[in-house]
């Protein structure tokens, strides 16, 4: 396969940022996955360490027989890695070569961001972690041989704008831009048709997202990945290029560098307050330059896996939300990466293979696989809350409704509504003082403007927002050319947005009390999780089998 058709990374789901909303939504996914299916005979004659370990934590999406069949794998997208075809995405070896058994070890302890495949570094021992790379690899007889080289990746012969300019002209050269697009958000022409070496369905990455890259995202990283490729997957090794004379492996440094430049110098941090500041006039549209000063929170989101339908494979892994007001209207604009603005028929040919290869609950239907439209939502309690009690937090309940901002991208429209639950949402009627919207789709991102009075006629449906004062908020976003709709989608947990009040721009103290009980609670849910899966492995295997290690050790 030429450069042109070949996409570096794979997936979608994080770890990373995401790893506290994602550990925290992590029990139900195994409580939701557990039963779908019953153990078979593990594989015999390696040590009984690593087959232990495997069987515990590994089989529920590898299978017993490491061909990534277990139970939970036809509801994930990518794929579990089948360990039988010796196939290996992450090495420190030469394209085509097996891994060496620290490239396995540290895909064990640092996972697989984008894809389902967690880290265990935090989980397991180190020896139960050296077990289980001993006992994966016994799957396949290829390992029965010597260890292959690692490769000689040399060093960084040094960056600056000078190496960055000169890889950007480099990325275009090579047609990096046919997959991972010209602004590297994953919406190169060739994105939607890309297949991994068993026809599924894959991502070209997103470059802007490094805490996402398969193998790491750093400069370094990225390099390795243009010498060894990444195997089973579109992305090619570059080394051919480089010993046949077309590149240089200086050219390949100054790729990284640019690629690396793609992306914010550090990870974002998930916020727990968005903070609204106080202006003198008011951005008019989403590409105002007065964004420009307005800080960005990082919102992470996790496919919808609490009701029917479930969904395992979300396009969008969080929401960038920057807000300010002028005490009068609050505005806010939401942007995220999204490589196809839906609906959009050159995806038509992605969206039927993701839900042809896609299992659902059998109380659901399949993914419509008409065309769909993109949609943001931001949600917000009907009442400003006087104490820690909010909503429930995915679109509220029978008991207790929330307030709704719905964006859709076609029409590219904006309405308000009351919802007690993802499938019970009723849109309220527009009015003189109802929310206003704007959006610009830029090369493989939205950025969409939302506008609202701060009080309205109506105080019974619509929530008045106050300065000084924690509110309650959470954001949810749905690609229509990945078939997402209704249930099926990308959520988030309730955070606050903060409107600075005159001259106490800098006092946050309701936010920060906020802050630290929702962090209580997170450590309380991941505690009693980590209880529960300690009772549950001693109690016997065959009881909750957990969802774990997908796609590509």
């Amino acid at each position: 396969m030429s450069p042109s058709k070949r996409a570096m990374g794979n997936g979608q789901w994080a770890m990373g940022p995401r790893r506290a909303l994602a550990y925290c939504l992590l029990p139900i996914a195994a409580a939701a996955l557990a039963a779908l299916g019953p153990a078979q005979s593990p594989q015999s004659g390696a040590d009984d360490r690593g087959r232990a370990v495997y069987v515990k934590w590994c089989a529920g999406c590898h299978g017993d027989q490491g061909r990534g069949d277990g139970p939970a794998a036809r509801h994930l997208l990518p794929k579990p890695r089948d360990f039988t075809r010796a196939v290996y995405q992450i090495r420190t070896t030469a394209n085509g070569e097996l891994p060496r058994g620290a490239d396995l070890r540290r895909v064990v302890d640092d996972g697989m961001p984008g894809t389902s495949m967690p880290g265990w570094r935090t989980t397991l021992s180190g020896q139960d972690r050296e077990a289980v790379v001993r006992y994966v690899r016994s799957f396949s007889p290829a390992f029965a041989g010597a260890e292959p080289a690692a490769l000689d990746f040399g060093g960084d012969p040094g960056g600056g704008q000078a190496a960055i300019d000169s890889g950007r002209a480099l990325y275009r050269g090579i047609e990096c831009w046919k997959c991972h697009g010209e602004a590297g958000r994953g919406d190169g022409p060739s994105a939607p048709r890309l297949e991994d070496d068993w026809d599924f369905p894959i991502r070209a990455a997103s470059l802007t997202e490094n805490w996402l890259f398969n193998g790491g995202g750093d400069v370094e990283d990225i390099y390795r990945r243009l010498l060894t490729g990444l195997d089973g997957t579109p992305m090619p090794s570059f080394t051919s290029s480089v010993e046949g004379g077309q590149y240089a492996f200086a050219d390949l440094w100054r790729i990284a560098h640019y690629v690396r430049s793609l992306s914010p110098a550090e990870p974002p941090r998930p916020a727990d307050v968005v903070r609204a500041a106080l202006v003198a006039a008011l951005p008019a549209a989403p590409d105002d330059s007065a964004w420009a000063a307005v800080d960005r929170f990082w919102v992470p989101l996790v496919g919808q896996v609490i009701v029917n339908a479930r969904w395992f494979a979300p396009t969008v892994s969080g929401v960038w939300v920057q807000a300010v007001h002028d005490g009068s209207s609050l505005v806010l604009r939401v942007s995220w990466t999204d490589p196809s603005e839906s609906p959009d028929s050159t995806w038509n040919l992605w969206r039927t293979r993701v839900a042809a290869h896609m299992a659902h609950d059998d109380s659901a239907a399949a993914a419509d696989p008409a065309p769909l439209p993109d949609r943001v939502v931001v949600q917000f309690p009907l009442r400003v809350p006087t104490g820690m009690d909010r909503p429930y937090f995915l679109a509220g309940s029978p008991d207790e409704a929330v307030y709704l901002w719905q964006w859709e991208s076609a029409p590219r429209a904006a309405v308000e509504a009351t919802a007690r639950g993802l499938d019970a949402v009723s849109p309220l009627a527009a009015s003189s003082d109802s929310l206003r919207a704007a959006a610009v789709y830029d090369r493989g991102e939205w950025r969409v403007q939302l506008t609202r009075s701060l009080t309205t006629a109506d105080s019974t449906d619509r929530l008045q927002f106050v300065t000084g004062r924690a509110i309650p908020m959470a954001v949810f976003a749905w690609d229509g050319s990945n078939g997402e709709a209704g249930t099926r989608g990308a959520v988030g947990s309730w955070i606050s947005i903060y409107l600075a009040e005159p001259g106490r721009a800098g006092t946050f103290v309701w936010p920060l009390v906020m802050m630290l009980a929702t962090a209580g609670l997170v450590l309380l849910v991941i505690r009693r999780a980590q209880h529960a899966a300690r009772a549950a492995g001693t109690a016997g295997q065959s009881t909750i089998r957990t969802p774990d290690t997908a796609e590509a050790v």
